[in-house]
C-alpha cells in the first residue's frame, strides 16, 4: 500500500493555509485556543493515512469504534535540512508563507535588512507620495517607514480597484486613517504586526527612533472619530450561529482602546503582569504557586473567596482614591463600597486587585476590534490570502528594490476577486466555520461522539448552500469566465471552503456508519470538477471501498440474491477505480492504491486472465539497501554548572541531531553523513549532488519555464514574482492542463535537452529569478542528467511536481546521482543510526521506483567512533 503523509495533506487546507484569526477578532470565540502542537493520532481526520487505517479494517470485515484512544506516535526523524512533512507544524510555528509571499523573491527580511534598506535609500523626498517613494527608492527617516509604506500600499491598491467591497462608514475610517499623523500610523502598524489581542504597556513601547512624540501618537489612536450612519443588515451565514462580537463599526470609533474603562476584570488585568510583578502581588495576597499559571489561579481563587477572609493586608493607602480621601478631597462624601469593605461584607476584591495592577503597569493600549477587522479584510483582499505576517507586509517592497531580474509576463491584478461585499463577508464567515470544524477534529484531542455530531450539524447547514453556490460557479465557468480565468479565483469563493466542509462531513458520516449518505456525498463531490481537485483520488478510493463492502446492503436489490447483489456492487466498485485511473485530475500519487484495488476486485469477481488489468509496468519496488562504513565523530558536550548532564545529551543515543563524519576520501576533514556517502558513490564512478530536491526543482523550472509564465488571468499581480500565485495550489495543473500535458509529451519523447538549452541561452546571463532554478548548478551537469534520464521517467517526476508542487517539494531523497557512461540516474536516501524514512520520503520512493528509476537506501554505519571535546 502506498503510504501517504501522516499529517493532514496540505492540499486539504484552504488557500494552502489553515485559517487562524487573531483572538481579538472574536472570530474563533466559540472554540478554545488549540494547543501549540497538534496531537498526532490515527483518527486524524484530514489524513489520508487515517482513512487508510479505517479502510484496511473495513476491508477485513471489522468496524471502527466512534472513540479511539490517542496513540503516541513513534519518533520520526524529519526530512534532511528540516524539510518538514508536517505542514501543520509549519503553520502553527508561523513559518507558513502566503501565496503572494511565496511567489516573490526570497530576500532577507530581518530587522537588520530593513534597517539597511532604509538607511541606504534614505533621502529627502519633498513632494513625493507613496508611489514616488517606492518608485525612486527614497525614504525620509522619521517621516516614512517601510512598514507604513507597505501597509498603505496594500490599502491604496485595494481601494483603487476594489472599493466597492467597503461601505460608506468603512470608507470614512480610511479617510480618518489618511488624516492621521505619520507617528500615529507607524505605532498602529507596529501593533498590528504584534499580538493584536494583547494589551501593550505604553511605557514599554520602544519606538523612539521612529516616534519622537509617543504620547501624541497614542492620543491619535485613542481619539474618538464619528462615522456617518449606515444601515447595518445582519447577514446570516450557514454554519455560523451569529456574527462575531464587535464585528460592526458604530457611530463613534477609535483605532485603539485604552486600559481606562476597558480593563475591569481581574482576569484581564492579571494578563498584563510580568512574573516578578505577579509574585509581589501574590506575596501581599498571601497566595503561592510554582509558576505564573499557578499564581494567577491562586490569585483569582483568593479574589473569589469569602468576603471577610484575608483582608487584613489591605490598606486604604493602596489606592489613589484612598489617598485622596485621607487628604480630605473626598471628605464628607458617602462611599458605600468603602463602608461595606470595612465591615467585611459584599467585598469587591477584584476591583482592588485591578486598581493595584493598573497602578503598577501604567496606561495600556490595544487595537480596537472593529477597525482591526476592517484592516484585516483589506489585507485579505490585497494578499489574496487569509494570513499575513510582518514578512508578508514588507516582502513586496523588498522585492521591488532588490535590483534583480524577473521573468517577463503580463501583469493582471484581478479586480473581481469578490463580486460584492456580501460575497466577501460570506467568505470570511465560511473561513470561521471551517476553523471551528478543524478545531473539533484536529486540535481537540480524541474526537468524541458529541464533537462528531457538532461537525455533522454544521455539515447539514452548509450542504444546501454549497449546492446553490456550486451551481452558480458552474454557470460562471460555462458562460462568464474565459479559458482558465476562473481557476484561481474559485479559491476565494465560499464554495471552496464549503467543499472542504462537505468533505469533512463525509468523514463524519463514515464514523457514524451512515454509508449510504456518505456514498451519495462522495458521488456529488466527484461529479463537480471545480473545487479541490487534489482530493479526487481520495474520493475515488473511499467510494470504491464503500461500494465493495457496504452499499449493497443499502441499495435496492432489484430481485437479485444477496450474493448477486454483492457481486453487482463489486463490479461498480471496479468501474469506480477505473474511472479514477482515467481521471486526469486524479493525482498520480493515488494510482497505486487504485491499481491494487482493481487487481483485488478482479480476482474476487473471477475475471478471466486475458481481461484482467496488468500493472506490471508500474509495479513498485523496494529501494535497494546499501551500507557504507565510515568514521563518526562524537562531540562530547560540556554540561553547565546548574544543569546535570543526562545520558541522552551525549553519545550515540542522541536522536534527531546531525551526525558528524570524517571524509576519508577527500582530505579527511569533518563532513555530514550525506557528504561522506556521496564521496563513497563517487569512488564507484557516480557523479552526484547532495541536493535534497534542488536538482529536481531546477530541472522542473528549466523544462516548464514558459508554462510557468504563460498568461493566465489573476495569477500575476505584481511585476516582481518568481512564479504564478497558483503554483503552490491545486489550481495550477487544471488551469494549464493542455500546456502541461503537451510539455510532458515533449519530455517523454526526448526533447528535454533542447528545452534546457533554450532557457539557458535566453536567461542565464541575466540570472533571472525563477522559482526552483538554482543557477549555480553546472549546466554541463544538467545536460548530462537529462540525457541519462529515460524520457518517460523524467516526465513522471515533472507531472508529480506540476500537480502538487508545494506538497512534493520535500521528501525527495538526499543524493541525486548519475553515471554518464552507463546512462543511468539514481536517487539515494541517506540514513544514519536511529534514523528512518518519513512518510513523504516513502511516497517519493514509490513514485520514483514506479517510474523505473533506481533508488537506494544508504545506511551509514560507523566502523569507528572518535570522541572529541
Amino acid at each position: 500500500m502506498a503510504l501517504q503523509a501522516r499529517s493532514p495533506a496540505t492540499h486539504n487546507q484552504m488557500l494552502g493555509h489553515r485559517v487562524r484569526h487573531p483572538p481579538s477578532t472574536n472570530y474563533d470565540e466559540d472554540f478554545e485556543t488549540p494547543a501549540a502542537k497538534r496531537l498526532k493520532r490515527l483518527d486524524s481526520t484530514d489524513s489520508s493515512l487515517s482513512r487508510r487505517e479505517d479502510s484496511d479494517l473495513e476491508d477485513e470485515g471489522r468496524t471502527t469504534p466512534i472513540q479511539r484512544t490517542p496513540v503516541r506516535p513513534s519518533r520520526e526523524i524529519p526530512d534532511s535540512e528540516a524539510e518538514s512533512d508536517d505542514d501543520d507544524d509549519l503553520l502553527l510555528s508561523g513559518n507558513r508563507k502566503t501565496e503572494l509571499e511565496s511567489a516573490l523573491l526570497s530576500v532577507k527580511k530581518d530587522k537588520e535588512a530593513i534597517a539597511e534598506y532604509e538607511a541606504t535609500r534614505a533621502a529627502e523626498a519633498d513632494g513625493l507620495d507613496l508611489n514616488g517613494r517606492l518608485g525612486q527608492r527614497k525614504w525620509v527617516p522619521g517621516k516614512s517607514s517601510i512598514y507604513v509604506d507597505a501597509f498603505n500600499l496594500a490599502l491604496e491598491t485595494v481601494l483603487e480597484d476594489e472599493s466597492h467591497l467597503f461601505d460608506e462608514a468603512e470608507m470614512a475610517v480610511f479617510e480618518q486613517w489618511r488624516d492621521m499623523s505619520y507617528e500615529g500610523q507607524y505605532l498602529y502598524v507596529r501593533l498590528f504586526l504584534r499580538k493584536t489581542a494583547a494589551w501593550h504597556r505604553i511605557n514599554r513601547l520602544k519606538y523612539y527612533g521612529d516616534i519622537a512624540d509617543l504620547p501624541g501618537a497614542v492620543r491619535d489612536l485613542l481619539d474618538p472619530h464619528s462615522l456617518p450612519a449606515v444601515k447595518k443588515s445582519v447577514q446570516v451565514n450557514p454554519g455560523e450561529a451569529e456574527p462575531p462580537k464587535d464585528a460592526f463599526l458604530r457611530d463613534i470609533f477609535t483605532f485603539a482602546d485604552g486600559s481606562d474603562g476597558h480593563i475591569d476584570t481581574l482576569e484581564g488585568a492579571s494578563s498584563l503582569l510580568k512574573l516578578d510583578e505577579l509574585k509581589a502581588i501574590a506575596k501581599e495576597a498571601k497566595v503561592q504557586g510554582k509558576n505564573k499559571s499557578e499564581l494567577l489561579k491562586a490569585l483569582r481563587r483568593t479574589s473569589q473567596g469569602q468576603g471577610g477572609l484575608g483582608w487584613a493586608f489591605l490598606k486604604r493607602s493602596d489606592t489613589e482614591e484612598s489617598e485622596k480621601a485621607e487628604k480630605g478631597i473626598l471628605a464628607g462624601e458617602e462611599n458605600l463600597e468603602e463602608k461595606e469593605n470595612l465591615d467585611g461584607t459584599n467585598v469587591n476584591r477584584d476591583s482592588h486587585f485591578v486598581r493595584k495592577i493598573l497602578a503598577s503597569t501604567g496606561p495600556c493600549i490595544r487595537l480596537s476590534a472593529p477597525a482591526l477587522k476592517l484592516f484585516e479584510r483589506v489585507h485579505l483582499v490585497f494578499y489574496r490570502s487569509t494570513e499575513w505576517t510582518e514578512k508578508s507586509l514588507t516582502t513586496i517592497i523588498l522585492a521591488r528594490i532588490s535590483r534583480r531580474n524577473f521573468p517577463e509576463y503580463i501583469v493582471s491584478r484581478s479586480t473581481n476577486i469578490f463580486s460584492s461585499r456580501l460575497d466577501l463577508l460570506e467568505f470570511e464567515a465560511s473561513i470561521r466555520t471551517q476553523f471551528g470544524i478543524d478545531f473539533i477534529l484536529e486540535f481537540n484531542g480524541t474526537v468524541r461522539k458529541d464533537g462528531l455530531q457538532k461537525v455533522k450539524d454544521v455539515f447539514e447547514e452548509v450542504y444546501p448552500r454549497w449546492r446553490v453556490i456550486l451551481a452558480e460557479e458552474q454557470r460562471k465557468e460555462d458562460r462568464v469566465y474565459e479559458s482558465g480565468e476562473g481557476a484561481y479565483l474559485r479559491r476565494f469563493s465560499p464554495a471552496w471552503v464549503y467543499t472542504r466542509i462537505v468533505h469533512k462531513g463525509t468523514y463524519v458520516l463514515g464514523r457514524f456508519k451512515e454509508h449510504k449518505r456518505e456514498h451519495q456525498m462522495l458521488t456529488e463531490l466527484l461529479d463537480q470538477h471545480l473545487f479541490h481537485a487534489a482530493r479526487r483520488g481520495a474520493w475515488y478510493q473511499r467510494k470504491a471501498l464503500l461500494e465493495e463492502h457496504y452499499v449493497w446492503a443499502h441499495k435496492p436489490d432489484e430481485g437479485r440474491s444477496e450474493d448477486a447483489q454483492k457481486k453487482h456492487w463489486k463490479k461498480i466498485a471496479l468501474q469506480t477505480c477505473e474511472d479514477g485511473l482515467q481521471d486526469r485530475e486524479c493525482h498520480l500519487i493515488y494510482h497505486y492504491d487504485l491499481q491494487k484495488r482493481v487487481m483485488k476486485l478482479e480476482k474476487a469477481l473471477k475475471v478471466v486472465k486475458r481481461e484482467q488489468h496488468d500493472f506490471g509496468h508500474v509495479r513498485l519496488g523496494k529501494p535497494a539497501e546499501r551500507f557504507v562504513e565510515g568514521i563518526r565523530i562524537e562531540k562530547q558536550l560540556t554540561p553547565s554548572r546548574n544543569v546535570a548532564r543526562r545520558d541522552s545529551d551525549v553519545g550515540p543515543s542522541r536522536r534527531g541531531g546531525k551526525t558528524i563524519w570524517v571524509d576519508e576520501r577527500e582530505g579527511g576533514g569533518e563532513c555530514s553523513v550525506e557528504a561522506m556517502c556521496l564521496s563513497w558513490y563517487r569512488d564507484q564512478g557516480w557523479k552526484g549532488y547532495h541536493s535534497e530536491g534542488g536538482i529536481v526543482r531546477t530541472l522542473f523550472g528549466y523544462l516548464f519555464y514558459d508554462v510557468l509564465f504563460t498568461y493566465i488571468p489573476n495569477v500575476f499581480q505584481t511585476p516582481y514574482q518568481t512564479c504564478p500565485l497558483d503554483l503552490h495550489t491545486d489550481a495550477f495543473y487544471p488551469s494549464r492542463a493542455s500546456e502541461i500535458n503537451h510539455r510532458l509529451v515533449e519530455i517523454a519523447n526526448g526533447d528535454a535537452s533542447r528545452l534546457l538549452q533554450e532557457v539557458y541561452d535566453r536567461e542565464h546571463e541575466k540570472q533571472t529569478c525563477v522559482v526552483g532554478i538554482d543557477w549555480s548548478y553546472e549546466f554541463k551537469d544538467l545536460l548530462e542528467i537529462v540525457e541519462c534520464f529515460q524520457g518517460e521517467a523524467l516526465a513522471t517526476i515533472c507531472k508529480v511536481m506540476a500537480q502538487e508542487y508545494q506538497q512534493r517539494g520535500g521528501g525527495i531523497p538526499d543524493l541525486f546521482l548519475w553515471h554518464s557512461e552507463n546512462g543511468e540516474v539514481m536517487f539515494s536516501e541517506v540514513k544514519s543510526e536511529n534514523d528512518r524514512l518519513s512518510d513523504t520520503q516513502r511516497l517519493w520512493i514509490h513514485v520514483l521506483t514506479g517510474a523505473g528509476i533506481a533508488v537506494e537506501l544508504c545506511n551509514a554505519v560507523a566502523k569507528e567512533v572518535r570522541t572529541q571535546r
